[in-house]
């Protein structure tokens, strides 16, 4: 509840530093190496990205915890002449996203959530991507020297995601300050 309401206060403040309205290169990359399914936006934000795959011929769902940003988010499809489902839902609980999904992309919410919240994220994660279906996620980490409250390392991502995924690579970076990472991973067949 907390967390939401700080959201909320973000964006209406308009204090959305994350929020670019720029797709990374890792995105368009990968978009560019794929066919076309359904796809499910993790923190969607204002709908950039969502926005960007439909774009590509996906079929997306976003979804975000702040009801101004799916707010935003349905006004810039429509300007963009696009249907995309977006819906304000919190990405540690799911509870409206059914069926499977052959792409899931999330750009900096994983590593703000909780270790429940993140434990939670996971599990519904696996249950939304269908076996062989790909991840992609950009992510903070501890860094040296780093004082921030992101305690996340490679070795938490791996220990996290390697029961039900698996990490097909791994790019290190930062931003500003920050260690960051992207990760592709696919999910697991049983």
């Amino acid at each position: 509840m907390i967390r939401r309401l700080l959201f909320e206060l973000r964006y209406f403040r308009e204090e959305t530093p994350w929020d670019t309205g720029i797709s990374p290169p890792e995105l368009l990359k990968y978009l560019m190496e794929s066919s076309p399914g359904h796809a499910l936006d993790l923190g969607c934000g204002t709908g950039t990205n969502a926005i960007t795959i439909t774009k590509h011929g996906w079929q997306v769902i976003g979804v975000d915890l702040s009801a101004l940003a799916i707010r935003k988010a349905r006004h810039n499809a429509h300007q963009a002449g696009l249907e995309i489902d977006f819906r304000q839902e919190d990405v540690t609980r799911l509870i409206s996203i059914k069926g499977s999904f052959d792409f899931a992309l999330d750009i900096g919410c994983f590593h703000v959530l909780s270790g429940a919240g993140q434990q939670n994220y996971i599990q519904n994660l696996t249950r939304v991507i269908k076996p062989g279906g790909a991840y992609l996620t950009y992510t903070w980490l501890a860094g040296k020297g780093d004082s921030s409250s992101i305690r996340l390392t490679e070795s938490d991502m791996s220990t996290l995601f390697e029961p039900s995924f698996e990490i097909r690579s791994f790019i290190r970076g930062t931003e500003g300050h920050r260690t960051s990472a992207w990760y592709h991973m696919i999910r697991k067949t049983e």
